[in-house]
């Protein structure tokens, strides 16, 4: 119904904004990634998504709309409603989560406050495949770098780096790079870090 709003950004929490859009102020239930994404100027522009229950109408708010499409799929999924499925957003980046499901890692998914073993298996279950599809994602190539990104955070690890620090940087890299070397990511991230 409402798939996006552009407005003026009056009030800016970690866990909601609100945008004026002439005259009328919008509530957006957003991410930390969101939070953390908006631009310092007044004039914003946000990818919604409008939840309706019995009781409530509430809209979520997302910087990108890769972002807003990871919601909704995880909100697809049986167990996962619009909380768990921001606070993962909130967790992980949109490309982790991408990543994780992609490679069946549960462990990573069950990480988020809210997932047990069983919703995880069933997001991996239920999203693999549309996951894949939907963002052009290859198996092997994911694989591929996710484990010279785990050799490179490892590696960081060992040399005392804070591992959650390391891992938002480590994304990033593989993002721009993804068929980088493990001694490519540590190199580039030794210069970020």
């Amino acid at each position: 119904m409402i798939t996006q709003i552009k407005g003026r950004l009056v009030e800016k929490n970690p866990t909601h904004v609100v945008v004026d859009c002439s005259g009328v102020g919008y509530l957006l239930n957003i991410s930390l990634n969101t939070f953390s994404a908006i631009p310092d100027s007044e004039a914003v522009l946000f990818y919604t998504h409008l939840s309706i229950k019995e009781d409530a109408h509430t809209l979520y708010g997302f910087i990108d709309k890769t972002e807003r499409e990871i919601f909704k799929l995880l909100i697809s999924v049986s167990g996962v409603g619009p909380s768990i499925a921001r606070t993962m957003l909130s967790s992980m980046v949109s490309e982790e989560i991408q990543q994780a499901i992609a490679t069946e890692n549960i462990a990573l998914i069950q990480s988020v406050k809210g997932i047990g073993a069983k919703t995880a298996q069933r997001v991996i279950i239920d999203l693999k495949d549309k996951i894949l599809k939907t963002f052009d994602m290859d198996v092997i190539s994911v694989s591929q770098s996710n484990t010279n990104k785990e050799e490179a955070l490892s590696a960081l690890e060992v040399l005392g780096f804070n591992r959650k620090q390391s891992d938002k940087v480590m994304s990033a890299i593989v993002q721009e790079n993804k068929d980088a070397t493990v001694e490519v990511l540590i190199k580039q991230a030794l210069k970020k870090l």
